[in-house]
């Protein structure tokens, strides 16, 4: 079959720019939005239910749920972007060696994490900043949690690729049952059976697992390809291709755990000799940081929506499709970072409220951190969506460049020499500091690569 008859075939190729974006974000948007709910529901219950070291516990164990989704990216972005190109490009065959690739990476990357996580837990907590108060919530949540971690890759990973098959819908349903078992589960767990936070980890993985046995199911649903036995198998090759395009999503992650590092030992660090003490700021940044990353679930869904768009028409040739589905993404983006801000600078005292009470301490510093951490939240989806768009073209290297330009290049670098001359407060600015420097330098990047589209279309014309 070829390109142009595949373009005919795939409403991808065809169809409406804003109403693909709308029937590939919207799901995507939900999917996110409900993946990042199993930290915040177990956030608000333990906060209500075990108090403020229950959540800095959380805190502390976070990082290695980045880290699992950093690998779910890594298969999950990496296998759908070559899905994407392949399909745009007509070779179904070359399309189903990188799904059933994947679907093994997924399996076998999952168990190995599980039982590294489980062997080296205590010296990672203690890296991740938890402090002797801490740490045995820390470690009763995170035994738990650690259960799971295969199930989540498996289920995001196959989100990505459902999403990339053309089924939005079936992809954030799977995220949404494990959500709203997760949501049910929590308040029972802690509140009826006063199980603690071991209560909301128990919680998580059940759900984790209703999610997993919902993305398993569409490994026979495929509507563009048909698997076969002996493309479900790891080969060396394919893995690289696959992680090639998924390192600047993975990366991202990553980077985002390291920040999570440094962030809460400099907290400790700079906490220790101010009037709030080390665990004030530490449960203080897990609440800002979490309540972030519902807004960050939306950017990445609108990034993620437009991920099949995007490849599909860049390896089918029609540029300046790719051109417009990018610009309203953008647009898109803009619009709800704007309500983003709003809500962080108005209102930050009633968000923090919902995460449990404390005395006027807790709230005084909670409230300015979020205040002014998130302060430039407007532009830090640009270089987001941005990253993206590179690793769907099938450029990782560009991808990869500027998904560590806001974590690695930036902010780590001013967490650890702003609070040298500002103490608590340089850690503060140095996230609006961060994301208005990654913001300049993904415009640089973004300009250029649209100037050689275009002269890839004149080419072509010629």
């Amino acid at each position: 079959m070829n390109t142009q008859v595949q373009n005919q075939e795939n409403p991808l190729g065809y169809k409406s720019i804003p109403a693909l974006l709308k029937s590939f974000a919207i799901p995507s948007i939900i999917a996110m939005v409900v993946s990042s709910l199993y930290n915040i529901v177990d956030q608000i219950f333990i906060g209500q239910g075990v108090g403020y070291l229950g959540n800095a516990a959380t805190n502390v164990a976070y990082p290695l749920t980045t880290i699992c989704l950093a690998i779910a990216l890594l298969i999950g972005i990496g296998s759908a972007s070559r899905f994407s190109l392949h399909l745009g490009a007509g070779e179904k065959d070359r399309a189903c060696r990188v799904v059933g690739n994947g679907i093994s990476m997924m399996v076998v990357f999952g168990m190995i994490y599980a039982v590294l996580v489980e062997i080296f837990l205590h010296p990672l907590l203690t890296a991740f900043g938890a402090t002797p108060d801490v740490m045995p919530y820390a470690i009763e949540y995170t035994r738990i949690t650690a259960v799971g971690m295969p199930f989540l890759i498996v289920t995001n990973g196959m989100s990505n690729l459902a999403r990339a098959d053309g089924s939005p819908k079936y992809s954030m349903t799977s995220m949404l049952i494990g959500a709203i078992v997760n949501t049910i589960l929590d308040p029972v767990f802690i509140f009826v059976f006063h199980w603690g936070v071991a209560g909301a980890a128990w919680a998580t993985v059940i759900g984790q697992i209703c999610s997993f046995v919902s993305a398993v199911i569409y490994i026979g649903k495929f509507k563009n390809i048909e698997l076969k036995r002996e493309d479900i198998r790891l080969v060396p090759q394919e893995c690289l291709k696959t992680a090639s395009l998924g390192m600047s999503n993975s990366l991202n992650q990553v980077a985002i755990t390291f920040v999570q590092i440094v962030l809460n030992n400099s907290l400790t660090y700079y906490g220790a000799s101010s009037p709030y003490g080390t665990d004030i700021p530490l449960a203080a940044c897990g609440i800002v940081m979490k309540t972030n990353a519902i807004l960050l679930a939306f950017i990445i869904g609108i990034s993620q929506g437009s991920q099949p768009i995007i490849g599909f028409n860049y390896g089918a040739k029609q540029y300046d499709r790719v051109r417009k589905t990018y610009k309203l993404a953008i647009s898109v983006n803009l619009a709800i970072s704007a309500v983003g801000f709003i809500l962080f600078q108005f209102f930050p005292r009633q968000i923090i409220s919902l995460f449990g009470t404390g005395d006027e301490m807790y709230f005084t510093f909670a409230v300015k951190f979020m205040r002014i951490f998130l302060f430039m939240i407007i532009a830090n989806g640009v270089q987001l969506i941005s990253s993206n768009f590179f690793s769907a073209i099938g450029k990782p290297v560009k991808g990869l460049l500027l998904s560590m330009t806001r974590q690695v290049f930036f902010l780590i670098p001013l967490i650890l020499i702003l609070p040298l001359f500002f103490g608590l407060d340089g850690i503060m600015f140095a996230g609006p500091v961060a994301d208005s420097a990654a913001f300049v330098t993904t415009v640089i990047l973004i300009v250029q690569e649209m100037r050689h589209m275009r002269g890839l279309e004149k080419a072509a014309a010629s």
